[in-house]
């Protein structure tokens, strides 16, 4: 994962701008960000990670409550609430489901990150999974599986590449693409505002 980092940096990815990194729970990743980027830089845990980590940990018909009080919990407006309502929902499992509580504590503050820089909500449903990159990853692997042999790597680089190409004309504008350019301000990004673009 630090291999991945370096190489963009290499490549001549800057390191001294703000990103917001999404991620699943991966500490390898998560370290790796901090020593490729530094330590100050936002980063929004996976909410579908997480919902799969914690539902893995309970019995089944725990399952559709914790779900659906974590989805709410999710939609306040401020982090603060919503970590206190986690906090909640973490004591109410941790008598009977202790893992399950430990798993929705571990990285609490980093699943309310949006609403910290505060995002656009029309942009939380891309921003707040990595279903935004995993989704063109399977489509790529749908379209490369049935290689059973690669030769080398010239071939493997080929058939990605044919892959994503398929893949891209599926891609679609993500849900609010619009207010992008909020992001990027808060990102520190030159970019012009809607009120700018106006009045040009």
């Amino acid at each position: 994962m630090k291999e991945l980092l370096t190489r963009l940096r290499d490549q001549g990815l800057p390191t001294d701008r703000k990103y917001l990194f999404v991620i699943d729970g991966a500490k390898a990743l998560r370290a790796a960000i901090e020593e490729v980027f530094g330590d100050d830089q936002p980063v929004q845990r996976c909410r579908n990670h997480k919902l799969e980590n914690v539902m893995s940990e309970l019995p089944k018909e725990q399952q559709d409550q914790t779900r659906n009080l974590m989805r709410a919990a999710w939609k306040v407006k401020t982090a603060e609430e919503g970590e206190k309502r986690l906090e909640q929902v973490a004591r109410l499992l941790e008598h009977d489901h202790q893992s399950a509580a430990r798993s929705l504590r571990e990285g609490m503050k980093e699943m309310f990150t949006l609403q910290r820089l505060q995002i656009p909500v029309s942009l939380h449903k891309c921003l707040a999974t990595t279903n935004i990159i995993e989704s063109p990853h399977s489509g790529v692997r749908r379209r490369t599986h049935n290689v059973s042999r690669w030769r080398d790597s010239d071939m493997v680089q080929r058939w990605v590449a044919s892959a994503w190409l398929l893949t891209e004309k599926h891609f679609r504008r993500i849900d609010g693409h619009e207010n992008l350019w909020a992001l990027a301000a808060i990102l520190g990004r030159e970019t012009i505002t809607k009120k700018q673009e106006q009045v040009a």
